[in-house]
């Protein structure tokens, strides 16, 4: 019986496991939702069109709490492409010599789109 020497996982592996299922969920709840009320209600004019206003709609995004919801919306599927990427290229293309590399990138990736989406909505 020969022993195979299996890698430790990483000890931010379950972080970066979290952040992938956030983004799913994200992009399977969240998003379409948002489409339909942005993308086709509205335009399809199912809902008041006064409701949309510029002025309600800027007062909307500079609430608090929707900042942290456009922030939830555009960050963790940030994270769960990156995710995807990273493990396709290692896993599905048998890509394993710059694993770190491709690590650092996917991540990197996400981790600038997320500071860009802060630095919107901060001077929102």
């Amino acid at each position: 019986m020969a022993s195979e020497k299996r890698a430790k996982p990483s000890r931010q592996e379950p972080v970066f496991w979290s952040l992938f299922s956030g983004g799913g969920i994200v992009a399977a709840f969240l998003f379409p939702v948002t489409v339909t009320i942005l993308g086709i209600a509205l335009p399809a004019g199912w809902l008041p069109t006064e409701a949309f206003s510029y002025d309600r709609i800027i007062g909307l995004v500079r609430h608090p709490l929707t900042k942290i919801f456009l922030g939830v919306l555009v960050a963790l599927p940030f994270f769960h492409a990156a995710h995807r990427a990273r493990f396709t290229i290692h896993h599905n293309l048998g890509i394993h010599g710059a694993k770190r590399f491709f690590a650092a990138a996917s991540y990197g990736g996400a981790l600038l789109g997320t500071a860009a989406t802060v630095w919107v909505l901060a001077r929102i």
